[in-house]
């Protein structure tokens, strides 16, 4: 007979317990995504100061290696020289894009003028390129077979409407503005304020870590950060190399705001497969006020530089960074562009790469140890 001390078996749980349980992990996933969804501008806002401080801790790694010196001096000289470099281009820029903008409003009305004359000699109805008549018959000077009428003022409530629209399209502008500024500023402080004391914040992350995970959990947080830092020097070279070779060739082609316009282009590089794109509109538009030839060129230049990066560059600097398939990539930036606009698609490649390397470690490791140790222990046994 079984002793009547003798502790009972224990019991699974019931049926209901495991119902409950399994609906509050529901909830609580769907409350995380919604979470997400809605507060995606902010937690990208807030992944571009982290991959900003990322890259001020990178350069001040890199500028150790060159001349040593304390940490601190050393990110000082870093910023001093990134604000130095941007406040020249915006000086640059400033004089430069005004010459552009007039030069290819120019080349415009000329083309227009030239399609209208080649329309005109074949007998089509060229009056919707006149911008006399398309403002409509009342605007027709009145000649002397028709009688002369005063013109009649503009009501007090046309006017108030038209003002009321003015005001409305100057405050989304200046709303605009001041967003993108302090979107700026906003990565700008918390890239810095990163960069200053990387450890503290490091060490803060890993506090809220389970005693026993903690050494698995700074391996990834030290995975991750190492591979933003290698990507993101792959790409500073990158961009380095574009903007040179562009800056060069639009020199040589003869096309004004060649530094500006290399300086972009160099810039919108950071933007896989799409930036270049843009870059290379940009610089076929500002190429029109030069002439046919330009243009031609200016294509050219760019066609080159689209074969350069994706063919040479991009796989001889980032194979040992990250090695994501082309197709990959461009899907995800699809994908994340479609669903959280431009944050998404600037920001794709490196949302990619952190998921890479907390994959590798999920599926990788086994109990805090890496996947090869396990296996010389199965090995072994």
């Amino acid at each position: 007979m079984t002793p009547a001390s003798a502790d009972p078996a224990p019991q699974p749980p019931s049926l209901a317990r495991s119902i409950a349980l399994g609906g509050c992990v529901i909830v609580a996933f769907a409350a995380f995504l919604a979470l997400v969804w809605y507060a995606a501008a902010t937690l990208f806002l807030i992944f571009a100061g982290i991959l900003f401080g990322v890259f001020l801790n990178a350069l001040s790694h890199l500028l150790g290696r060159l001349i040593g010196g304390p940490y601190l001096l050393r990110l000082a000289l870093v910023c001093a020289l990134l604000t130095g470099i941007i406040s020249s281009v915006v000086v640059l820029g400033g004089a430069t894009i005004a010459q552009q903008a007039s030069a290819l409003t120019t080349t415009i009305r000329s083309q227009v003028g030239t399609v209208k004359s080649f329309l005109d000699q074949h007998g089509i109805d060229t009056s919707f390129l006149d911008p006399a008549t398309a403002l409509g018959p009342s605007t027709t000077p009145a000649t002397d077979s028709t009688p002369r009428t005063k013109p009649e003022l503009p009501s007090a409530g046309t006017i108030a409407s038209g003002t009321t629209a003015v005001l409305g399209q100057t405050a989304k502008l200046l709303l605009g503005v001041f967003g993108t500024v302090g979107n700026i500023f906003v990565v700008v402080l918390l890239g810095v304020m990163l960069a200053l004391q990387p450890d503290v914040y490091r060490n803060g992350m890993l506090s809220f870590v389970p005693r026993r995970h903690k050494a698995y959990a700074a391996r990834l947080v030290d995975d991750v950060a190492e591979t933003l830092r290698r990507w993101l020097l792959g790409q500073i070279t990158t961009m380095s190399v574009i903007f040179l070779i562009a800056w060069t060739g639009l020199t040589i082609i003869g096309i004004p705001g060649a530094l500006v316009l290399g300086f972009q282009a160099g810039l919108l590089t950071f933007i896989p497969t799409v930036g270049s794109f843009i870059a290379g509109i940009i610089i076929v538009l500002a190429s029109l006020g030069s002439g046919w030839t330009a243009v031609i060129s200016a294509f050219g230049l760019y066609a080159s530089l689209q074969f350069l990066e994706g063919n040479i560059l991009t796989p001889l600097i980032q194979r040992h960074a990250i090695n994501i398939p082309p197709a990959t990539l461009f899907a995800s930036q699809i994908f994340l562009g479609v669903l959280f606009g431009l944050w998404g698609l600037a920001l794709a490649l490196p949302l990619i790469a952190v998921t890479k390397v907390v994959l590798k470690h999920v599926y990788g490791e086994a109990d805090g140890k890496p996947a090869a140790d396990t296996g010389a222990r199965a090995a072994a046994a």
